[in-house]
């Protein structure tokens, strides 16, 4: 079981959280905070292994949280949580030490499966902001370069549609498949190529041709 403690300053929000981790039982909330102090200080008490972490609080910003966090080598995952499709705070809250950045809008959909991919020790990155940081990465790290098996119609398709940041939800549409059929896609993705993260993929797709 993953412990989560979540913080965020408005109520409506931590309620929305709960009831989303309350659905998934791989995950268990065991605390929850209305500012960055009192978030600091549950980790510290607690160590969970994922601190859902709004980005703007009253009293300590999420990125001062994730700083901290990050200065007494704590092994707790963050993962950001905001409404700031802002390049310039992503950047800075994976420099601080975070291991995620999801829009509030995204979360409904993607809260757990970002979960997953940071307990998995990749980076998520909200796919609206994702082009930005590739084009960033790109310039820096190496490319899977192996024989790998072909990839069939469908599971291009599938990355196409990642490449492009829609949701499983968004892809399952798309396509007329269902969720669990996408994720199913995605799994074999990873398998064949070697790839984990969603930076991975789309570095891939661009170095391919998938993508311009």
């Amino acid at each position: 079981m993953t412990k989560v403690v979540i913080a965020d300053d408005h109520a409506v929000v931590r309620a929305g959280l709960r009831a989303l981790l309350q659905d998934t039982p791989q995950l268990e909330l065991i605390a929850e905070a209305s500012g960055g102090v009192e978030a600091l200080e549950l980790v510290k008490k607690l160590q969970p292994e994922i601190l859902v972490l709004d980005l703007s609080m009253p009293d300590m910003d999420g990125i001062s949280v994730t700083r901290q966090l990050k200065a007494l080598q704590f092994p707790t995952r963050v993962l950001i949580l905001t409404v700031h499709e802002d390049e310039a705070l992503l950047k800075e809250a994976i420099q601080a030490g975070a291991s995620g950045y999801i829009l509030k809008q995204a979360a409904e959909s993607e809260l757990v499966s970002a979960i997953q991919v940071i307990l998995r020790g990749d980076l998520y990155v909200d796919p609206s902001l994702l082009r930005s940081l590739l084009n960033e990465q790109v310039k820096t790290q190496p490319v899977h370069t192996g024989i790998v098996e072909p990839l069939t119609p469908r599971e291009v398709d599938v990355l196409k549609l990642i490449v492009e940041g829609h949701t499983n939800r968004q892809i399952a549409e798309h396509l007329s498949i269902s969720v669990r059929t996408v994720e199913g896609h995605r799994a074999n993705l990873s398998e064949k190529l070697g790839l984990h993260s969603r930076v991975e993929l789309v570095r891939y797709a661009k170095e391919h041709g998938l993508i311009d």
